[in-house]
């Protein structure tokens, strides 16, 4: 009851802002019968080499997004050459099973091709953004609802001096790169919903408080500008020893709804290297995270779509750089090596389902 009681308290009369695009069926002040949209990151080439994980994703999911793809390392290998190869799959089998498909991501610090080191000034670093947001968003024009156009802009650990992180478009263009690529966008496909995307927000550290007062502060001064931009990705890797800091999760999501910006949860898992060994027990702590988690989210708003990065712990980028010391394997996602529904399922499927 506290949390909801400041939560309507924090929202005020915000909740009457400007209209957005929507990527779900309604907006973030309607509600629907439909229960929240429920989706994975997805590894293109396993739903043609993997039946199993095909028939995982076609039973789970309503809507995907490419693991990889549409980074800028995928598709844009040398400075002229496009491969759409990875998005035209995934859309075409989106297409063909009733599913959207969302875009991730326009502008990054991360995955950028070699020759992208080779830019040396702000007029080169904007023309090229310029141009590859026009080729891309441009193809996929009206096919695409939702776009991550920038994707982790401030920093781990923000200062007042330096709350952005480092990248080519920081480095060369400062923090104007925001606004540069989202209404650049927006020209492209005026229809598309334009999402900021980011993480380090759900703990109770000094560290996540940080991150998320210097991303508050550059979703004001997007918004005092006139940016078009429509709704944020709350990405939701979550570090299963830490507990969720529910009040300052509602917090967030309570001042960002009520400049009238949607809220997607955009790449969720949970981090278990240092849980216990025991797998059911690991597995409710890994539920436990995530749910409160979203209850924090959905104790504001209605979160307009629900997303793992990745379906099956088969397949995950979490032992890439939070390997179990005991040699156990990750499980920080809803469905298992073998595909058989974990906790952590049935917590998303509880929350998108009451959400209804």
């Amino acid at each position: 009851m506290h949390r909801r009681q400041f939560v309507l308290g924090a929202l005020g009369a915000g909740l009457t802002a400007g209209s957005a695009p929507a990527f779900a069926q309604a907006g973030p002040k309607e509600c629907t019968r439909a229960a929240i949209p429920f989706g994975a990151a997805i590894r293109v080439d396993l739903l043609r080499d993997d039946q199993e994980y095909r028939r995982a994703v076609l039973g789970h999911c309503q809507l995907v997004v490419g693991e990889g793809g549409l980074k800028w390392f995928d598709l844009r290998p040398e400075a002229d050459k496009f491969v759409f190869d990875q998005p035209d799959r995934l859309l075409a089998f989106a297409d063909a099973n009733g599913m959207r498909m969302r875009g991730h991501t326009l502008a990054w610090y991360a995955a950028m091709p070699k020759w992208t080191e080779a830019i040396s000034t702000k007029k080169e670093a904007e023309r090229v953004l310029y141009e590859h947001i026009d080729t891309v968003v441009g193809r996929y024009k009206g096919r695409i609802p939702s776009w991550d156009v920038v994707n982790e802009a401030v920093s781990e650990d923000p200062t007042a001096e330096t709350p952005m992180r480092k990248s080519i478009w920081q480095d060369l263009i400062g923090t104007q790169h925001v606004e540069l690529a989202f209404r650049r966008t927006a020209a492209v496909d005026p229809k598309a919903q334009l999402v900021l995307n980011d993480f380090g927000f759900e703990n109770p550290t000094d560290r996540c408080r940080a991150k998320r007062a210097a991303f508050l502060r550059l979703v004001r001064n997007l918004k005092d500008r006139g940016v078009p931009l429509h709704a944020i990705g709350l990405q939701g890797h979550l570090p299963g020893e830490q507990e969720i800091d529910k009040d300052g999760i509602s917090r967030l999501v309570a001042e960002l709804h009520g400049m009238g910006l949607s809220i997607l949860v955009t790449e969720l898992d949970v981090i278990d290297d240092k849980l216990p060994r025991d797998r059911a027990i690991r597995d409710e702590i890994v539920a436990s995270r995530a749910r409160a988690f979203l209850q924090a989210i959905g104790d504001v708003c209605r979160p307009e779509a629900v997303v793992t990065w990745g379906i099956t712990d088969q397949f995950t980028w979490v032992p890439i750089w939070f390997r179990r010391k005991d040699g156990d394997p990750n499980r920080p996602l809803p469905l298992d090596a073998n595909y058989r529904p974990k906790p952590l399922m049935r917590a998303i499927q509880e929350f998108t389902r009451a959400k209804a």
